[in-house]
Formats: C-alpha cells, structure tokens, sequence
C-alpha cells in the first residue's frame, strides 16, 4: 500500500511541476540569464577599472615627476586631466596634487578653489589635508581669523591635527607681529610629546630664533675668526684708499712677518752680534 501512495504524490508532484514550468518557464529563463549577464557585466567592469587606474597610475606617476623637476604648471594641466578622467580615488589625489603644483606656481586663488572642493568632497582625510594647505596659503596674508575659520575643528586639543594646526596659528601671530604669543606658542609646540618629530624641530628652530631676538634687526653678523690671522674675516680697504703692495719675498721665496702697515719700532732689539758675519762675495779677478 505504501508504494501505490508514493507513486500517486510522485504523479502529483510531476504534474504541479510540468503546470509551473508551464506558466512561468519563460520568466526563470529569463531570471538565469539576467543573473548571467550580470555576473558578466561585474567582472568586466572589475576589469575596466582596473585597466583604468594602472592607465591613471602611469599618468600619475608622470605628472609626478614634472612636479619634483620643478615643471609645476605641465604637472598642474596633468593632474587637472587626471582629476576628470581618472577613478574616483586616482581623481580626489589628483586634485589635491593639481591644487599644490597650483599654489607652487604661485596662483593661490585657484589653489584655494580646489582646496575648498576637498573640504567638500565628504572624505575627512582629503578634508583635513585640504584644509591645512589651505591655511598655509592664508597665513601670508589673510587675518588670523580668517586661518582660524579654513581649519575648523582640526585646532581644538582633541583633535589629532592640533600641533600641526597650532604650527600654523603660531607662525599666524608671528606674521602679524605678535612676536612674544608666537614665541610662547612655538615653545610649547616644541615640548608637546604629542607633536611630530617634524613639527617639533621647527618650532623650536623658531622658538630659539624669536628667543635671541630675530623679530629685529640684530645687526651685522662677525666673521668667524680665521686660523693663523690676527683680526677677524678679510681686511676692508675704505674707498679711495689703495691698496699697499704685498711685501716682497724673503729668503728661500718666504714672506716676511706682517707689520700691520705701522712703521719700525725703535725701540727693537738690535740683531745678535754672537751671529756670524755675512761672507763677502769672491772678487772678479777679470777686473784687475
């Protein structure tokens, strides 16, 4: 009885099949192969892009090679290229790279604009460095609020870029002449674990500079004095004021001892007479 009963669901079971496949047959076709192409289409595209950023790898790479040779604006007109075409990240980098051979070149307007576009872009990387470029550009000669506004939040303590951030600030205050904030700033900087080994040099290079006065003019700086000379660096001749004739060979082509152009003492020595006398010169025996 079991098999009659198993043979009877196995007709069921064919005829529900034969009557959906029936109905639907046409649509599952249909879903496996767009399921099909689109597995397709995905590995062609992996392999479009990846075709793409080692073509924009190339052109990167190039257009960094003009900017370290000094060719700042070819490299500029190649990142511009590249942050158009290239992918996504190849094209954010390209910008950025476009906006500093831009500011080398010396059109900090247009840097700025691009700056500005990464601060916008959404990635907080690119908008952190953006911001301090940017920064860097309005510190020659914009107020200090100003500077403060282009770096946002990055100059609160909390922040990751603070020392980099107040290395700015404080070369702001310096700029404007605030020499003694500048210089607290900058020692503070210099001592702040915190800061990278980077930041820590300059500020103290400027610490140490704003410290002995470097805000003024110190002066005329000294020649370092030279080895076996009796005043320090060359000898200054006033204008109109020849020049005296360099002394005459001694013996054996030795130069006399420098008498600093005063006359013979009198009040020198006179030569040893222990010393022996000069022997005469032997006579012509011609001239007799």
């Amino acid at each position: 009885m079991s098999d009659i009963f198993r043979e009877v669901e196995e007709e069921v079971r064919r005829d529900r099949l034969e009557r959906i496949w029936k109905e639907y047959g046409d649509y599952i076709v249909a879903a496996i192969a767009i399921v099909i192409l689109a597995v397709a289409a995905y590995r062609l595209w992996n392999v479009y892009q990846a075709r793409e950023a080692a073509r924009a790898s190339v052109r990167y790479i190039s257009a960094q090679r003009l900017m370290e040779s000094g060719q700042v604006q070819p490299a500029a007109r190649e990142f511009a290229h590249l942050s158009q075409t290239a992918p996504k990240g190849y094209a954010q980098l390209s910008q950025m790279q476009e906006a500093d051979a831009l500011a080398a070149s010396g059109n900090a307007a247009a840097a700025l604009a691009n700056y500005r576009k990464l601060i916008d872009s959404g990635d907080e990387m690119l908008s952190s460095i953006a911001r301090i470029r940017a920064a860097w550009i309005l510190v020659e000669g914009a107020p200090k609020s100003e500077v403060q506004s282009m770096l946002g939040g990055l100059a609160a303590n909390t922040s990751p870029w603070h020392p980099v951030a107040g290395e700015i600030l404080a070369y702001a205050d310096y700029h404007a002449g605030d020499a003694k904030r500048a210089l607290a700033e900058f020692q503070a900087l210099a001592k702040d674990p915190k800061s990278p080994a980077g930041v820590r040099g300059r500020s103290n290079a400027m610490a140490t500079f704003l410290a002995a006065g470097g805000e003024h003019d110190v002066g005329k700086p000294l020649y370092p004095e030279l080895p076996g000379t009796l005043t320090a660096g060359p000898k200054i001749i006033p204008r109109g004021v020849t020049s005296p004739a360099p002394p005459a060979p001694g013996p054996q082509g030795t130069v006399p001892a420098k008498t600093n152009g005063s006359p013979a003492n009198s009040n020198t020595a006179p030569a040893n007479s222990n010393t022996a006398p000069a022997q005469p010169a032997p006579k012509d025996q011609s001239q007799k």
